[in-house]
């Protein structure tokens, strides 16, 4: 594979990581859940985690608007 494609790819990772990941501990820090913010400080899935955490604790309102 081409080396300049491989360093989007990279970035495009870590960018698309740094934005699930600082959302999700921002919502588990203002709920103040411990285990989940730890958990998803630690651990590094590329958003995947980060995406279920946000989907599974949406609020009522959100989850009326869909």
């Amino acid at each position: 594979m081409d080396t300049l494609f491989l360093i989007y790819l990279f970035t495009f990772a870590i960018l698309w990581s740094f934005f699930w990941k600082a959302w999700a501990l921002w919502r588990a820090g203002n709920r103040k859940e411990k285990g989940w913010f730890i958990a998803l400080f630690i651990l590094n899935t590329l958003g995947i985690l980060d995406i279920i955490y946000l989907l599974m604790k949406r609020s009522k309102k959100e989850k009326m608007r869909h």
